[in-house]
C-alpha cells in the first residue's frame, strides 16, 4: 500500500516531535516537585488539617499551576477553550468532572484552579506524584482498608460544608476512565455531603482520538506517544450550571449521582448507563443482579481454543457437593495443557485459596459451559450438582448461598456480593436458607429476565470479538440489551 500524506506527516511527527516533547514534559514535571514540597515542609499533620494560606500559597500555587499548564503544552496541548462559568466555592462547594477517558483529565484541574482531589492513599508512593498529592491536600482513600471509606465520606462532608473555607473539592464520579461513549454510573461520593454540585464536562475535539486510555485500549506509553505526535491537541472544558439538590436528593446520594449523571450524559450527547467496574470487570445491573458485560468465562474459551483444547474431551473428574482442590501442575496435568503461558493464563481465570489452589469443581463447570455440548436444562442441573450440598437429615440437598454466588461468578461474572444478596430474595422466608433443584432451574430457566441472562452468557461466541463492543445491543438476547441499554461497553484502565 502507499503512505497518504497525512499518515506519513503523523509518522514523521511522531519520530521527531514525541521524543522532544515527552523529555521536556518529564524535566517540567520533577521541575514540579520543589513547589509542591515547599508548601507542605514543616508543617504539621494538625496543620494540614486547615487550609494552606500566606505566602506558601500564594508562591507554590501559582507556581505548580504555570509549570503544570506548561507541562501539558509541552504535551501538545496548546489550547484549553473553556466554556460557561466556574462557581465559586460557595455557591458549589464540589465539581463533578466527565467522562472521564484519560490520564490526561487532570488537565481540568487548571481551569479549576487547582481544587483538591480524592485518590487513592498508594498513590502517595509515586514519585513527584506523592508530593503533587500532599500539595493539594488530597483526601485519600485506601482500597485495602474499610475504616478508610469512612473517613473520606466525613472528610469530604467537613470540607464541602466549610462555608467556603476550604477551596472546592473535584471528583470524577465514574471512578474509572472509560471510553467516552457513554457515562459509567457515577458513586456517591461526591453527593454524600448533599450539598450543591457544578458538572464540568470534558471533550477532546480532535480529528484523532490519541487520548483515550480506557478498557483493553492501548497502554500508557502509546496513548502518550500518539498524543505527542499530534501538532496540536484541543481540549474543551465546559462548566454547566449548579445543580442544586431537592430535599430528596440531599438525603439520598444514590439518587442524587443518578440524576447529575442524566444531566451530564444530556448535555454530551451520550447515554448514561448503569454499568460501572467492580474489580477489573465491567458489569451492569439485571434486575436485582450485577453481571459483567462479558464474563472471563468467554476470555477461557478463546485461550484454551487458542491451545487447540476442546472441552468436551477433558475428563471431569468433579465430585458433585465436595471439593476438590488443584494446583496449577495438577490443572496443567488435567486438562492436558503443555505451554507454560497457556496454562498460567488459563488457571488464573479461577479464585485460587491462599495456597494458590483452585476448586475443581469450578473448572469441571466452566469447561462444560464451554463445551457446548449440553442443553441450558442439564448444564443447570450440573451446576447445582456439583455446588448443592447433603442435609443433616438426609433430605434433598440444597444449594446455599456460596455454592450459588460461585455459579453466577462463574457463569454470569456477578461480583459475589451481588449473587449473595439476591440468593437471600430467592429463598423463601421462614424455609431453610437454601435453593432445591427445581427452585434454581425455575430462576435460571424461566425466570421471565433472568432466565434470558442465563440464555444469553451460556451461548458464548466461538470467534474472536471486537473488543469495542461487547454483545451487540441490538439482541434481543445480549446483556446490555437485557440491562435496556444501548450503548457500546466502556473501555477501562484501573485509576
Amino acid at each position: 500500500g502507499t503512505f497518504s500524506p497525512a499518515l506519513l506527516q503523523f509518522c514523521l511527527l511522531g519520530v521527531l516531535l514525541a521524543p522532544i516533547r515527552v523529555l521536556l514534559a518529564f524535566i517540567v514535571l520533577f521541575l514540579l516537585w520543589p513547589f509542591a514540597w515547599l508548601q507542605v515542609a514543616g508543617l504539621t499533620e494538625e496543620q494540614l488539617q486547615e487550609p494552606i494560606t500566606g505566602w506558601r500559597k500564594t508562591v507554590c500555587h501559582n507556581g505548580v499551576l504555570g509549570l503544570s499548564r506548561l507541562l501539558f503544552f509541552l504535551l501538545g496541548f496548546l489550547r484549553i477553550r473553556v466554556r460557561g462559568q466556574r462557581a465559586s466555592r460557595l455557591e458549589a462547594p464540589v465539581l463533578v468532572a466527565a467522562p472521564h477517558s484519560t490520564f490526561f483529565d487532570p488537565i481540568v484541574l487548571l481551569p479549576c484552579d487547582l481544587p483538591k482531589v480524592v485518590s487513592r492513599a498508594e498513590n502517595l508512593s509515586v514519585p513527584v506524584i506523592g508530593a503533587l498529592l500532599r500539595f493539594n491536600q488530597a483526601i485519600l482513600v485506601s482500597r485495602h482498608d474499610p475504616a478508610s471509606r469512612r473517613r473520606v465520606v466525613e472528610e469530604v462532608r467537613r470540607r464541602a460544608t466549610s462555608g467556603g473555607k476550604w477551596p472546592q473539592v473535584l471528583f470524577f464520579p465514574e471512578g474509572t476512565c472509560s471510553n467516552k461513549k457513554a457515562l459509567l454510573k457515577f458513586k456517591p461520593g461526591a453527593f454524600i455531603a448533599g450539598v450543591p454540585v457544578q458538572p464540568v464536562l470534558i471533550r477532546y475535539p480532535n480529528s484523532l482520538d490519541t487520548t483515550s486510555w480506557a478498557w483493553r485500549g492501548p497502554g500508557v506509553l502509546k496513548v502518550l506517544w500518539l498524543t505527542a505526535s499530534q501538532p496540536c491537541s484541543i481540549v474543551d472544558v465546559e462548566f454547566l450550571p449548579v445543580y442544586q439538590p431537592s430535599p430528596e436528593e440531599s438525603k439520598d446520594p444514590t439518587l442524587y449521582a443518578n440524576n447529575v449523571q442524566r444531566v451530564m450524559a444530556q448535555a454530551l450527547g451520550i447515554p448514561a448507563t448503569e454499568c460501572e467496574f467492580v474489580g477489573s470487570l465491567p458489569v451492569i445491573v439485571v434486575g436485582q443482579l450485577k453481571v459483567a458485560l462479558e464474563p472471563q468465562l468467554w476470555e477461557l474459551g478463546k485461550v484454551l481454543q487458542k491451545a487447540g483444547l476442546s472441552p468436551g474431551f477433558v475428563d471431569m473428574g468433579a465430585e458433585p457437593g465436595r471439593s476438590r482442590m488443584i494446583s496449577q501442575e495438577a490443572f496443567a496435568q488435567q486438562l492436558q495443557l503443555s505451554d507454560p503461558q497457556t496454562v498460567a493464563g488459563a488457571f488464573s481465570y479461577f479464585q485460587q485459596d491462599a495456597k494458590g489452589l483452585v476448586d475443581f469443581r469450578n473448572v469441571a463447570l466452566a469447561l462444560a459451559a464451554l463445551d457446548g455440548g449440553r442443553s441450558l436444562e442439564e448444564l443447570t442441573r450440573l451446576a447445582f450438582e456439583l455446588f448443592a450440598e447433603e442435609q443433616a437429615e438426609g433430605s434433598d440437598r440444597l444449594l446455599y448461598k456460596d455454592g450459588f454466588s460461585t455459579i453466577l461468578h462463574l457463569l454470569l461474572g456477578s461480583p459475589r456480593p451481588a449473587a449473595t444478596t439476591l440468593h437471600a430474595e430467592l429463598c423463601q422466608p421462614g424455609c431453610s436458607q437454601g435453593l432445591s433443584l427445581c427452585q434454581f432451574q425455575n430462576f435460571s430457566l424461566h425466570d421471565p429476565l433472568y432466565g434470558k441472562l442465563f440464555s444469553a452468557y451460556l451461548r458464548p461466541p466461538h470467534k474472536p470479538r471486537s473488543t469495542s463492543q461487547i454483545p451487540n445491543a441490538s439482541s434481543p438476547s445480549s446483556p446490555t440489551a437485557l440491562a435496556n441499554g444501548t450503548v457500546q461497553a466502556p473501555k477501562q484502565k484501573g485509576d
